[in-house]
């Protein structure tokens, strides 16, 4: 259809006029400032920081379970992983890594410089060794491939013995931990070293003597430690009387008010950078007081139970060790001399320990030697050296020294429990080197033993005498022993975490 001259002229009119119009030049006096402000607003107010848990594509099985691991060889690629390992070129220190300058092109004199914040480094290193060890998982080798001077993990006791390597190699270059200093002893930077409890203050006096892994500088630190002592807590503030346990979950929540008040590090990350340990079976207890504040941290912890709230993906299961005399005894008759089956000593503690000593304490069985109090004259360490297999059921709480017992001991762990995850399963194939009865079993316990053939027992008594490195406190610590071991199940953990801050510019 043409249109004429007239009508153009016409439209011509009417769109000069709209935009002359007096309403709409009010319109765009009011509307156009509003618009800048939300501009520089949303350019200039940094958003919160925020946590997210890494999507990781490893697996690994904990009673039926799946978590995320990177012990199991999978070879599933990471979004993340892809976006964050090219940040650091290939030989660049961390030091230099803080400011990346590039040469303008237009004079000689003008920089641009990109300035990245020490989180933002510190995660693409842990981006890079997350790439590593994946890469390490791969190989399906029962012996590591890497090099090592002290020792080259290998063995069926490993989910994955060159991922485990590999990963330990990494730790050493870059794990760190910053030690909070606000808190006062005996109830901080304190704990017990000859008792039950000893596992507790053994880490922490290690951590504060700052050979291994400590840093003064927080902003390199990968994880932060909350150094109270729970058993410590326990024996000055616990009322015994009323058995009133409040004034513990106080003293916590205060000094995490304290710690996020005056550091940021808390609050960036909502704690799931930080990690606190306990050995007394009131550790769960303590931080139940402040569900909202350690639902995102790492919770070491030797009372390792699922039907308590412990969560294999973040938190970490610490070996029970009773050192009432400050040291361990290691060793044990040869397989050969030993005559017993099976022993177990303890008293009356937990519904399981009940069920084991009904069954078994009045039978006599030479056998199955089962005791709620020794003979008078006999020796306990004497049994566990002369048994083949030794019992180790939970008491009120999951965990038992007796675990570690029957390690130092050579003698094949037997583990009775329910929900109990032991010491650094993402690491060590308790299968191998452990047997595993469920409480309904307890009364087939004879029948079960005597099913293992002796080239089985052999196997396994071989393998426990492996794994004892890593379960023995050594006055000093040293490479892949327990100490060592357990700040590995606390890299892991960080390792599934991606800590962001939104608020550097």
């Amino acid at each position: 259809m043409m249109i004429s001259p007239h009508n153009d002229k016409a439209q011509h009119t009417h769109i000069s006029s709209f935009w002359s119009s007096p309403s709409l030049n009010l319109g765009l006096i009011l509307v156009i400032p509003s618009v800048v402000l939300l501009v520089l607003v949303s350019t200039l107010v940094p958003h919160p920081s925020t946590f997210s848990p890494l999507s990781s594509p490893w697996k690994w099985r904990y009673g039926g379970h799946w978590y995320s691991s990177i012990f199991n060889g999978s070879s599933t690629d990471s979004p993340f992983m892809e976006a964050e390992t090219d940040k650091l070129a290939p030989n660049m220190s961390f030091s230099d890594a803080l400011i990346d300058k590039d040469v303008d092109n237009v004079t000689s004199t003008t920089r641009v410089v990109k300035r990245s914040s020490k989180l933002e480094m510190v995660e693409a290193y842990m981006a890079r060794a997350r790439s590593s060890i994946k890469e390490a998982a791969r190989v399906g080798n029962l012996t590591s491939i890497h090099q090592d001077p002290d020792y080259v993990p290998h063995g069926p006791i490993y989910r994955n013995a060159n991922a485990f390597h590999r990963s330990y190699l990494e730790m050493e270059k870059l794990f760190k931990i910053y030690v909070y200093q606000e808190g006062e002893p005996p109830m901080f930077h304190n704990g017990p070293c000859k008792s039950i409890y000893s596992s507790e203050g053994r880490f922490i006096h290690e951590v504060e003597k700052g050979k291994f892994y400590t840093t003064q500088d927080p902003d390199e630190a990968l994880v932060y430690f909350l150094p109270f002592s729970v058993a410590m807590l326990v024996r000055y503030l616990y009322e015994s009387e009323s058995l009133k346990t409040d004034a513990i979950g106080r003293i916590v929540i205060d000094y995490i008010h304290v710690i996020s008040g005056k550091y940021p590090y808390w609050n960036r990350s909502l704690g799931a950078d930080h990690f606190m340990l306990s050995c007394h079976d009131w550790g769960p207890l303590a931080s139940s007081y402040v569900p909202h504040l350690f639902n995102k941290s790492i919770r070491v912890l030797c009372n390792a139970n699922t039907s308590e709230g412990f969560t294999p993906a973040k938190d970490a299961s610490f070996p029970e060790i009773n050192l009432l005399k400050g040291e361990a005894d290691i060793g044990g008759l040869p397989p050969s001399r030993r005559s017993i089956l099976a022993f177990f000593a303890g008293h009356l503690h937990g519904y399981i320990r009940y069920l084991l000593l009904n069954e078994w304490k009045d039978k006599n069985d030479p056998d199955v030697q089962v005791y709620d109090q020794l003979p008078k004259g006999v020796s306990y360490m004497s049994k566990l050296k002369n048994s083949r297999f030794c019992l180790c059921p939970s008491g009120y709480e999951v965990a038992s020294p007796r675990i570690v017992e029957a390690i130092y001991a050579e003698c094949v762990p037997v583990l009775i429990s329910d929900g109990y995850v032991a010491p650094f399963s993402d690491v060590l194939n308790w299968k191998s080197f452990s047997v595993q009865i469920t409480v309904k079993d307890i009364p087939n316990i004879k029948r079960i033993l005597m099913g293992i053939s002796q080239r089985k027992y052999l196997r396994m008594q071989r393998r426990v005498k492996q794994v004892q490195r890593h379960f023995v406190v050594n006055p000093t610590p040293k490479r892949y022993d327990v100490f060592h071991m357990i700040n590995h199940s606390i890299w892991l953990r960080r390792l599934n975490v991606h800590i962001q801050d939104f608020g550097v510019p």
